[in-house]
């Protein structure tokens, strides 16, 4: 029986969409099932790919493996977006200590699935996909998978990771809770006299944008122009504002400063208490209440033509006597300094006259419409420039064949600096987040359905063997010991806040589930700031780890 367009035939694209599309419905239906706060999220689609290959509703391994691929590409080039902007400041100050412990989980975790496999003489695709699974990291699956399928004879190879993926991957997601469960345990941790501990942690390291008012009262000052006084603060403030005379104006770089004024400055507490002693005393005058002419707007950056420009070469100031007074961008707000370069989608708080903040407005463009349009473009050449990339051969010493960072790891690194600029030439790279969102889950339904359905002909088999049982084992201890050993160390060693190990664990793992339970028992989002620290370098560490793996033990 062939159906109509073939929609029965396993060779037809017909058939294809439709076994694809039930799978991913059914599969994110049954991801959004909570048990005690915990789903499977987008993970449930591997579940119905599995039932669905079990009861061979399977198609063609062509369309298969192109589906698949591109799936894989679609996502890791979404994470690298996401990623991108702060993967090299997560490296900084404490977001180092928590990176090398995330890199003692992923070592850990390697080295135990290396030596389990020869304790119990596994194969080495399936101590690999194991590990993949383990870690619940589905590009270093498609990453390992590639490294087999570009050897001659190795096809075979590349399904049974895929299915030892499959195994370990349920142990993944929930070994990460019991380790977060265990660890409270053992050290009898009271998660809300925690939190409450993160939180004042936070807003004291927290540099919060103030604006005070100040009189000048030091004779030196007088007859000094304000671009001139605010050089004398070091790191920067601005000064927007001025009240003289009962009148208020706006504080442009040529306007002189006299006795008694009272300027209006935003900047960081500790600059204005430096500007505090250099210019006077705090003043209890509210300026911008006062009458004025004065108008404050908020605006966003949608035009190409300025972005990676920096603010002083707009000319706002000379042009329209506006000034920006402060920054927003990804949801934090600081002052503008002479070397920042605008970003697409920056928010700039004007200050001037409303005339001249339209007109401003307007040169910066400030169009919602803009701002959630996504620019297609830049993504297809971003992946063509990632196929590229990871065609690329790496010679590494001991190795017997070049590294490539394939279709995994080349569009995660090109993403990742792409979003990092911000602009290459013409190319912008600015996406809503809804946009990355939605080409994310895309991407990872697509790959998953596909890895179920191929591993969903032969899991079922295994798991009813003593095999199956050993490779469950496995898992659980490559999930499990990695967390608890680097877990137990955050806590006695370093005393790191339950709240920042219960996200470290998370992020190391690459575990949304497990992230969402950890802000479950906190109450908040607080370990999302841990696992977004360490989130970017173990998933670019993922995918060449798999790699290596293969290629180093392969011969």
């Amino acid at each position: 029986m062939h159906g109509p367009n073939g929609l029965f035939e396993q060779t037809s694209i017909a058939h294809a969409v439709l076994v694809l599309s039930l799978v991913i419905s059914l599969g994110l239906a049954i991801g959004n099932i909570r048990v005690k706060g915990v789903s499977l999220g987008v993970g449930g689609v591997m579940f119905a790919g599995l039932a669905f290959g079990h009861f061979h509703f399977g198609i063609s391994n062509e369309i298969q493996l192109f589906l698949r691929e591109f799936g894989l590409i679609l996502f890791v080039y979404a994470i690298g977006l996401q990623v991108g902007p702060g993967f090299f400041s997560s490296l900084k100050q404490q977001g180092l200590v928590m990176n090398l412990l995330a890199l003692a989980i992923i070592g850990l975790g390697t080295g135990l699935a290396l030596l389990l496999g020869w304790i119990f003489k596994l194969e080495l695709p399936v101590s690999v996909g194991l590990l993949t699974g383990a870690v619940t990291n589905t590009p270093s699956l498609g990453a390992a998978q590639q490294v087999y399928r570009d050897i001659p004879g190795q096809m075979a190879a590349a399904d049974l990771v895929g299915l030892a993926y499959a195994v370990a991957y349920p142990l993944g997601i929930f070994g990460v809770i019991f380790t977060i469960l265990l660890i409270r345990r053992v050290f009898r941790i009271d998660v809300q006299k925690e939190a409450e501990e993160f939180e004042r942690f936070q807003t004291r390291t927290r540099i919060p944008i103030l604006a005070k008012n100040f009189e000048v009262t030091h004779p030196n000052l007088v007859g000094l122009t304000i671009d001139q006084l605010r050089e004398l603060v070091p790191g920067g403030v601005v000064i927007s504002r001025i009240y003289r005379n009962e009148k208020q104006t706006v504080a442009t770089p040529e306007c002189k400063i006299e006795a008694g004024d009272v300027l209006h400055v935003v900047g960081g507490e500790e600059r204005l208490h430096q500007f505090q002693l250099i210019a006077g005393r705090e003043s209890q005058v509210e300026v911008p209440q006062l009458p004025s002419q004065i108008h404050t707007r908020r605006v966003i950056v949608t035009k190409k033509a300025i972005v990676g420009r920096k603010i002083e070469e707009l000319d706002l100031e000379n042009r329209y006597g506006v000034l920006v007074t402060r920054i927003i961008r990804s949801g934090i707000e600081f002052t503008p300094t002479v070397s920042l370069k605008i970003a697409f989608g920056d928010r700039l708080v004007l200050v001037g006259e409303e005339l001249a903040t339209e007109q401003s407005a307007r040169e910066v463009g400030d169009s919602l419409k803009d701002l959630d349009r996504p620019d297609i473009v830049p993504i297809f050449v971003g992946i063509a420039l990632g196929v590229l990339v990871g065609s690329i051969p790496i010679s590494i010493p001991e190795l017997p064949t070049p590294v490539k960072l394939g279709l995994a790891g080349g569009p995660l690194i090109v993403a990742i600096i792409l979003s990092r600029f911000g602009r290459v030439g013409p190319i912008l790279t600015y996406m809503p987040n809804a946009a990355k969102s939605l080409l994310r889950d895309f991407g990872i339904a697509l790959f998953l359905a596909c890895v179920g359905i191929k591993s969903g002909e032969h899991i079922f088999e295994l798991l009813g063997t003593s095999q199956g049982l050993v490779w469950i084992s496995i898992a659980a201890a490559i999930t499990v010991i990695p967390l608890l050993v680097v877990g137990l160390i955050a806590r006695a060693w370093l005393k790191l806040n339950f709240v920042s190990i219960c996200g470290l664990l998370a992020g190391a793992m690459t575990d949304p589930p497990a992230l969402a339970y950890s802000t479950q028992i906190v109450g908040n989002d607080a370990p999302s700031i841990s696992y977004a620290t360490v989130y970017p370098l173990t998933m670019f560490l993922r995918v060449l780890v798999a790699q290596i793996v293969v290629l180093l033990f392969l011969t």
